[in-house]
């Protein structure tokens, strides 16, 4: 059984700083990918930024420069930074995991509340 674990997210305000974390456990798996998505009411579950287990990184471009992923290979963990956030980065994030055991699935979090005001 793999289990993705969320922390972090919570209320902000305008132009400040959040940082999620995720951690994906389970006998004897290897993460190919971790990233994070987001779902904000009315709207579709949208990729937010995600990293290979080679380091390689992707970004929407409405959080690139703005958000940083980072991930331990090792831990099975990625932290999203998020900065300058905006009242439209708010939204449900969604931690995501490409497993691979004796197969290769896909697993998702919980999710964690991510609030911004004005």
């Amino acid at each position: 059984q793999v289990r993705l674990v969320e922390s972090g997210g919570g209320l902000v305000q305008a132009g400040g700083s959040l940082r999620l974390s995720c951690a994906a456990s389970g006998s004897g798996i290897v993460t190919n990918v971790m990233g994070w998505y987001r779902e904000a009411p009315g709207k579709q579950r949208e990729l937010v930024a995600r990293i290979t287990s080679d380091g390689t990184t992707n970004y929407a471009e409405f959080v690139r420069g703005r958000f940083t992923i980072s991930g331990d290979n090792a831990k099975n963990t990625v932290s999203l930074q998020m900065n300058s956030l905006k009242p439209e980065d708010t939204a449900v994030y969604y931690c995501h995991a490409i497993v691979r055991m004796s197969y290769i699935a896909a697993y998702w979090g919980q999710g964690t509340q991510v609030t911004v005001s004005s």
